[in-house]
């Protein structure tokens, strides 16, 4: 960067003055500096004789040296002075049509660059697509959405535009070979809380057969897919179809899992199995979602339908193969998910002077938070998450207690202890533990849901109050609790979204 050496003010007006004070200090203590040096050059000229050893101790040899290298040097100050007086652009507003004309320009130069190529690549992908595909403007039914336009930035090309939203109510019933119970739990599909496109193109038809089974030993899910049969034709009577699986919540590429692509067929044949590695502790807050595509080399893949499958109703003991009907993607608000997971805990009350001794002092409420299970972010993928409790009715920040944050994980695992003293027996049936699971995405901070342990009474001292909404679940543990002293109970709980609002 060259100096500006005309311009002889310096432009400051857009720093603190703590900023401007910083930089004056440096641009002087470099002027001081370099007069001393000048002043010991003029000391060396008046007592040396010999040129050569002048060159060496003043230094002039390698300012000759830096000026061979460097035709348009300027000094530290002048270096400064443009740098401070080189502003940002201000960014301009551009409208969405805007961008995505841009971006099509672009990409059909890519697009004249990249077909010469493909056509001379015949071979059958084993991974489903795997070429670099430019990133689409537009669909079938007009432009895509900023959202298709992140989903593809994170590394899925599938096609959302043939998406079909329907009434549940309008969803065929699955058809099965065994009395497997895999329906759905939530109406609608949760792959749909993580996608989003344009809809009805292809419309969805026929089945696919599937088997799941555990292996202990290499604690690892193994999803074997076998054939679709009578599925829709993306382009002219036929498709290139493969299977696509993610064990969600858990978005990201790490879950994502592909069988080969069938070249021109409705009725492909795969015999193909995907595995997971996964604790078995953790399959019943997951959901496997298996979906059919059709590859489009040049352009975006095309749904064909999916099935999911709640893994806490799956009957493990049975491994035979399953038919299912291949459903349409139906929408799934994210207001209407009662659960974001599940939290494992173990609690337990230690009574006054229980321990002998006198000890403790006052009642102790001991609550271990071990981990989370299957946390479902809006985004989907690995969230960072802590967990905070209070013991109400005091909310005050005093009595508010958290984990330490564990980072990228939808099964974190917190193991730690919460304490909480200065109890009597009766004061449990007036209380409330309130167990809240936060993300945490930068700065910002925002609750998943949370559990909520009492009698659920719905009146704490006698007032009424909004936190004692406990479900049965959580009340049977917080009554295990009392009636146990000294014992640890362990628990399971959902990790519930509805939880009513406390009032300040």
């Amino acid at each position: 960067m060259e100096g500006k050496q005309g311009d002889s003010s310096l432009d400051l007006s857009h720093l603190t003055e703590e900023e401007q004070t910083s930089i004056l200090q440096v641009v002087q203590r470099d002027l001081e500096l370099r007069r001393r040096d000048e002043g010991r050059v003029r000391t060396l000229e008046r007592r040396e004789t010999n040129s050569t050893r002048l060159r060496f101790l003043s230094g002039a040899w390698f300012s000759e040296e830096c000026s061979k290298r460097h035709l348009n040097w300027t000094s530290g100050c002048d270096l400064v002075h443009a740098t401070i007086r080189h502003r940002k652009t201000k960014s301009r507003d551009v409208s969405l049509n805007g961008l995505f004309n841009m971006e099509r320009e672009d990409n059909n130069n890519t697009l004249l660059e990249t077909e010469g190529r493909v056509k001379d690549s015949n071979q059958e992908e084993t991974e489903g697509t795997q070429s670099l595909k430019p990133v689409p403007t537009s669909t079938v039914n007009g432009p895509v959405s900023q959202e298709d336009l992140i989903d593809n930035y994170n590394g899925d090309t599938d096609s959302l535009s043939s998406l079909t939203e329907t009434d549940p109510s309008s969803l065929r019933t699955s058809s099965s070979t065994n009395s497997l119970h895999s329906g759905y739990v939530l109406s609608g599909s949760m792959m749909s809380l993580f996608s989003s496109g344009d809809f009805g193109v292809v419309e969805v038809r026929g089945r696919i057969q599937y088997s799941l089974a555990y292996n202990s030993q290499r604690e690892e899910l193994q999803v074997k897919v076998y054939r679709c049969e009578d599925i829709a034709a993306a382009r002219k009577n036929r498709s290139d179809p493969y299977v696509k699986t993610y064990l969600l919540p858990d978005k990201s590429n790490h879950s994502k899992k592909k069988t080969s692509v069938k070249k021109k067929t409705l009725n492909p044949v795969y015999d193909q199995t995907l595995r997971y590695k996964v604790r078995i502790g953790e399959l019943r807050s997951r959901t496997l979602n298996l979906s059919v595509w059709h590859a489009e080399p040049l352009g975006r893949n095309v749904f064909l339908g999916e099935v999911e499958v709640t893994l806490a109703l799956w009957d493990w003991t049975c491994t035979q193969p399953l038919w299912q009907d291949l459903q349409p993607r139906v929408y799934l608000s994210p207001d209407s998910i009662r659960s974001r997971g599940n939290i494992m805990f173990s609690i337990k009350y230690i009574p006054e002077g229980y321990e002998g001794g006198g000890l403790p002092l006052t009642g102790e409420v001991h609550i271990w938070l071990r981990e989370a299970q299957g946390l479902l972010s809006n985004k989907g993928g690995a969230v960072d998450s802590f967990v905070r409790s209070y013991i109400l009715p005091d909310a005050s920040r005093q009595s508010g207690q958290k984990t330490r944050v564990v980072k990228h994980s939808i099964s974190p695992t917190y193991n730690h202890t919460m304490v909480y003293d200065g109890f009597h027996t009766s004061d449990l049936r007036e209380a409330c533990a309130e167990l809240t699971v936060w993300q945490r995405e930068g700065l910002k901070t925002h609750v998943l849901g949370g559990v909520r342990l009492s009698c659920g009474t719905g009146q704490s001292y006698g007032e009424v109050v909004s936190w004692m909404d406990s479900t049965e679940e959580e009340v049977t543990v917080w009554m295990s609790m009392i009636e146990n002293p000294n014992h640890w109970i362990d628990a399971t709980l959902p990790i519930r979204t509805n939880l009513t609002r406390r009032s300040e």
